[in-house]
């Protein structure tokens, strides 16, 4: 039991100790408060948190990810290897002091200073050229990687989106199994069916919740998916609106795709600059048998007992040039002239074979996103003929003129289409992304545009049977192929 503390007037000697205040209920503190207030506090913790689009996600995302952060720090590493290769051209200036001690004429001295500047250096001045050049390939690399985000953000949101979807049409044809056991349950206690059909609703039933329950799983896991990128769980996300026009790849060539990626890509950007440094460090490792001229300025100041009276406290300096020949280095040289070389082949060769893949990628993205638009098509017709045919199979129940498993099928069917059609969009909009980013203009606005798409509301998780509500497929405009 908790006793209130007394005042300090209280326990002063002679005072008496008044009795603690009751606490106020909460109830009676509410009333006291303006009735705006307490609407306003009830509002804020009675509504549910609003739901997250794509461009929140993204935002999160590029705030946290890991993958994105590393290509940056890989960018200010070679600034920096840049800075250093460009100080081995400025000047170089050195001090030294020293002392000595003799038995016989005591201390000594001597201060030196050394001041060199490179004038003619053509190894180290093509060095520089390959830094720069590969500073500007990690720029590229890092608008890849920012690609490469937008992507991956894009695939993880619509995998979660996908996976409810799936949840969503499982715990349908759960729910309506279990309804159809109770049915079939219900007939045969009033002896109206056999026990067949019970035992078969059951089994589709145990099916069913084990169906889900794996499904469930799945969805986690693309959660989780989503938050290896993020840095957090997400909260619930906003579907694609039920309206979605279908439109045709602009333009409607995949070679004109394939020659925007090939042109625009960041990655083949990064790849064809790092080609170009190879040349510029063959060109350096070439240059380092040429003379290298350099000009030098040396002080020397010497004191103390050991030093004869005539030079102590003098400062002597010397200026010059120095003209260096590379004669015989024990085949380092063209040691590192070969390795240089080799070392430019392997990057032709990357840079080729990124270009092959990407040609493929592209082509690949292109067609993804035809087959996507081919199985919305498809899909939509699928639900309004699978709603109707379960509404004729549950009318000819009624009559006994269909079986209790023709109407499992038909549902079973129907929510299969419903699924279908859910996955076919997520995959057209997903393909046109993944085509933009092989092409080489995937970014910010793009996902921006694709956030238009999103259902302000998110859809509620069905838990009974699912309705006969069919939907028109939307019409698709197609766009005239351009002539090659």
């Amino acid at each position: 039991m908790k006793l209130p503390f007394p005042s300090r007037r209280a326990a002063e000697p002679g005072r008496p100790v008044r009795p603690a205040r009751p606490a106020r209920p909460l109830l009676s503190t509410m009333a006291r408060l303006p009735a705006i207030a307490v609407a306003v506090l009830c509002a804020g913790c009675c509504l549910p948190a609003a739901a997250e689009d794509l461009l929140e996600i993204y935002a999160q995302a590029r705030a946290a990810d890991p993958v994105l952060a590393g290509a940056r720090a890989v960018r200010g590493e070679q600034q920096e290897l840049a800075v250093q290769a460009r100080a081995q051209l400025l000047p170089q200036w050195t001090a030294q002091l020293s002392e000595s001690h003799t038995r016989d004429d005591g201390r000594q001295h001597q201060l030196t200073h050394s001041l060199n500047q490179v004038l003619v250096d053509l190894s180290r001045l093509r060095s520089w050229d390959a830094a720069k050049t590969l500073v500007t390939a990690e720029d590229a690399r890092v608008r890849a990687a920012e690609a490469d985000l937008c992507a991956r953000v894009a695939r993880a949101y619509f995998g979660v989106l996908n996976a409810q979807a799936t949840l969503q049409t499982a715990q349908a044809i759960e729910d309506v199994y279990g309804q159809q056991v109770a049915q079939a349950q219900s007939r045969f206690d009033a002896q109206l069916s056999a026990s067949l059909d019970v035992e078969q609703g059951r089994a589709y039933y145990e099916l069913a919740r084990g169906n889900t329950a794996s499904v469930r799983e799945d969805l986690l896991d693309a959660r989780q998916a989503l938050a290896q990128i993020t840095g957090r769980m997400p909260g619930e996300l906003k579907p694609l609106a039920p309206d979605l026009a279908m439109l045709m790849p602009d333009p409607a060539d995949p070679e004109a795709w394939v020659t925007q990626a090939l042109r625009d890509n960041p990655s083949l950007q990064a790849a064809a600059l790092a080609v170009s440094a190879g040349d510029q460090r063959v060109a350096a490792a070439r240059a380092a048998h040429l003379p290298t001229l350099s000009a030098g300025l040396d002080g020397q100041r010497l004191s103390g007992p050991a030093v004869a009276p005539q030079d102590s406290g003098r400062y002597t300096t010397t200026v010059g040039l120095k003209l260096t020949i590379p004669i015989f280095a024990g085949g380092a040289t063209e040691s590192q002239k070969r390795q240089a070389i080799y070392q430019r082949e392997q990057l032709r060769d990357d840079l080729e074979s990124a270009r092959r893949s990407m040609t493929r990628e592209t082509q690949a993205q292109y067609q993804a996103v035809l087959s996507a638009l081919s199985q919305m098509r498809t899909a939509g017709a699928a639900v309004q003929a699978a709603e109707k045919a379960l509404a004729s199979t549950r009318s000819g129940l009624d009559l006994g003129l269909r079986t209790m498993t023709d109407l499992l099928l038909a549902i079973q069917t129907q929510s299969n289409a419903r699924n279908a059609w859910e996955q076919a969009r997520h995959r057209y909009v997903l393909s046109k992304l993944l085509l933009q980013q092989a092409a080489g203009s995937l970014g910010e606005p793009e996902l921006a545009s694709v956030n238009t798409l999103l259902n302000p509301v998110p859809t509620p998780t069905p838990s009974s049977t699912p309705t006969s509500t069919s939907s028109p497929t939307p019409p698709v405009k197609t766009v005239p192929p351009a002539k090659s």
